[in-house]
């Protein structure tokens, strides 16, 4: 199911909502994810730093995580915020954890002015792992 426009513009605006509870105090870079499931529901997320970067958790993933705890693991879109003058996409691990979910997800980034910009992961991230390859070796490799 295609996401409408009313739906694009409620996400972005969800995602620019829970940027502003984003724990970012090394950086001061805040970003707000909202997760669109295949059955309307939204999960949000916010990018949390640690002083240990390696620690820090993304916003995108924070929203997946949160659908997933809830049961929700068919995911539709993504509205991406940050307070950045241009738009900015998912790192390489958002990127990876996504495809897990939705390899050709729709992903609505929002900039600063509060502009959109829609692309499709598979866009952004043109040749995730072969996840099916990965389940036929973990299959053999437990024989």
């Amino acid at each position: 199911m295609a996401t409408t426009q009313r739906e694009k513009s409620e996400l972005a605006a969800a995602a620019r909502r829970v940027k502003q509870k984003a724990h970012a105090e090394y950086s001061k870079f805040r970003v707000g994810a909202a997760l669109m499931t295949d059955d309307g529901s939204v999960f949000e997320g916010c990018n949390v730093e640690n002083s240990s970067y390696g620690l820090t958790m993304c916003a995108e993933r924070n929203a997946v995580f949160q659908a997933v705890a809830a049961g929700r693991k068919k995911f539709r879109s993504i509205a991406i915020a940050s307070d950045d003058t241009g738009f900015i996409s998912p790192c390489g691990a958002c990127c990876q954890v996504l495809a897990e979910f939705a390899p050709r997800m729709e992903i609505i980034l929002t900039n600063a002015a509060g502009r959109k910009k829609v692309t499709t992961l598979d866009k952004l991230f043109p040749v995730p792992p072969d996840l099916k390859k990965l389940a036929r070796r973990t299959t053999r490799s437990q024989k």
